[in-house]
């Protein structure tokens, strides 16, 4: 655990690889990162609708488990193996706070029928949010639900005075819809040795 946080720390994110003697964590160098600033947030018309209804909770912390549970089920093919899971869910039982770094979990979840809609898992290190990875509901009546944890996350991150949000990769296309901006890994590390501290 203690590795897991320092690799944290110095700005890679760990995922996993199988190898034939097993799983191995294996630290990304990347040479690129999708940066959101929160003045960037960018909000859809039908988010901001979905903001007005109010038909959801947004949770920090509330089903961990049952978020890690989402992945496996809907992401068939994922880094996120069992003793990966596992080692998740030993950090989160025992941030360390002394180092500033906490796994947590997002949820949002139905009012009306208490069902987990979206969520995503991450950990806080200073000032800073990185993303490990999220699931969203497929079913036609949750649409853009997904989103919609997205910028609730943004918000609650702004609200709570952190500096940036680190949702890895840029290459995805939610990502840009959502405000990010792609930094260099020179760039990036110069904003997060600040941010970290």
């Amino acid at each position: 655990m203690e590795f897991y946080i320092e690799l944290a720390r110095a700005g890679f994110i760990s995922t996993t690889y199988d190898t034939e003697d097993g799983l191995i964590l294996l630290p990304e160098l990347q040479y690129n990162y999708a940066i959101l600033d929160f003045k960037n947030l960018h909000i859809s018309k039908k988010v901001k609708k979905l903001m007005d209804e109010s038909s959801y909770n947004f949770c920090i912390n509330s089903r961990f488990n049952e978020v890690l549970e989402k992945f496996s089920s809907q992401h068939k093919y994922n880094w996120l193996k069992e003793d990966y899971v596992e080692l998740l869910k030993n950090l989160h039982v025992s941030s360390d706070e002394k180092r500033g770094f906490k796994i947590i979990s997002i949820e949002l979840v139905c009012k009306t029928s208490n069902e987990l809609i979206a969520g995503e898992v991450g950990y806080i290190i200073g000032k800073t949010y990185t993303s490990l990875s999220g699931f969203s509901s497929r079913e036609n009546k949750y649409a853009n639900y997904g989103t919609l944890q997205l910028v609730l996350l943004s918000k609650y991150l702004e609200n709570n005075g952190f500096e940036f949000w680190n949702l890895g990769h840029p290459h995805m296309e939610y990502k840009q819809r959502l405000g990010c901006v792609k930094h260099s890994r020179i760039e990036f590390l110069k904003r997060w040795d600040k941010a970290v501290q």
